[in-house]
């Protein structure tokens, strides 16, 4: 059983988390959360209790999880959460060395790395999935 992923990506120069779950059969949702400096900036959740006896449920399950993540990162990208996620002042951010291994980090020599476009974080995040 796949029990989430997590994703960090830039954009607009600032890192999000993304992060979906499944709460299993005896609590059977997906929930879909992205974060800015720990502060969560949006929350999808699907309830699947109505697909608990199909066949293969662990595979659909995955599938799921997977269009959630992705829809996630493609309405990010898309701008549908740049009110909330920029109109607030961000907390001061504390630098530690493995706060910065997310895609989109700044290179070793300090010039900054070019914003991924949606292709390309899809394209990275489906690389990073085990199937």
């Amino acid at each position: 059983m796949v029990q989430g992923f997590n994703h960090n990506i830039l954009y607009k120069g600032v890192i999000f988390h993304i992060q979906t779950e499944d709460s299993g059969v005896k609590n059977p949702h997906i929930i879909t959360l992205l974060y800015r400096d720990g502060t969560i900036i949006a929350s999808k959740k699907t309830d699947y209790s109505d697909i608990i006896t199909v066949e293969m449920l662990e595979k659909v399950v995955e599938d799921l999880m997977k269009e959630q993540h992705k829809d996630m990162l493609r309405r990010l990208k898309a701008g549908e959460f740049d009110s909330r996620a920029f109109d607030a002042p961000p907390p001061p951010a504390e630098s530690s060395p493995d706060q910065h291994s997310a895609a989109g980090s700044s290179p070793a020599d300090g010039s900054p790395k070019h914003e991924q476009t949606l292709d390309e974080m899809i394209l990275e995040y489906l690389a990073s999935v085990k199937d």
